[in-house]
């Protein structure tokens, strides 16, 4: 009986432990996330999403097409914003090692949301414009622009059809699941209704 004690002990222990460590893991950025969200007018539990989905929250990673740090930030994005700032020095230090600077969290995720608040003035007009943000995050302005035209007198697309038109399998999925976890963050239950699309298990 004794063994079975301490053998529960001994679980439930590690259990806690586990959920306790993941809570500080998963938000040990976020007063961060919240000073950068503020600075370029984001949501930040969008931003928050977004790392989520990209890294959960592993600043180390590294993508297969060159993306760096937490929001997966590409070296060419770096050096444009580096170059919208008008400062020499970032300017120098971004093409002299890019991944320096784009591994350090906190640049990291500046840098990342200066890219989405691009993509909010584009789309700050349209229903459910954070499915266009973060379509265009994940595969390009350009794509995104070309899911979401519609012919000319007609209305906008609704955030549903405008993801329904992506036609990248992996692209759809991301800004599914996305999506689901902002909301449900911002308290909204149930999930996106959409056709042929679900949310990639992590």
């Amino acid at each position: 009986m004794k063994r079975v004690l301490v053998v529960i002990l001994i679980v439930l222990t590690v259990a806690v432990g586990s959920y306790f460590f993941n809570q500080y893991w998963i938000h040990r950025y976020d007063a961060l996330i919240a000073r950068q969200a503020a600075i370029y007018r984001l949501e930040p539990n969008l931003v928050w999403s977004v790392i989520y989905e990209e890294t959960y929250f592993s600043p180390w990673k590294n993508g297969k097409d060159g993306e760096i740090g937490l929001m997966q930030i590409t070296s060419a994005v770096g050096r444009d914003w580096a170059t919208e700032t008008g400062m020499k020095d970032l300017e120098r230090q971004m093409a002299d090692n890019p991944a320096a600077q784009l591994r350090d969290p906190e640049r990291n995720i500046q840098i990342g949301c200066w890219y989405l608040e691009k993509f909010y003035q584009q789309y700050r007009d349209t229903p459910d414009a954070e499915a266009r943000m973060i379509a265009a995050y994940n595969a390009g302005p350009s794509r995104a622009a070309e899911w979401n035209k519609v012919p000319a007198g007609q209305d906008q697309l609704s955030g549903e059809q405008f993801i329904n038109n992506i036609d990248i399998p992996s692209t759809r999925a991301y800004v599914v699941s996305i999506l689901e976890r902002y909301r449900k963050l911002k308290g909204h239950a149930g999930n996106v209704n959409l056709q042929n699309s679900a949310s990639p298990a992590r």
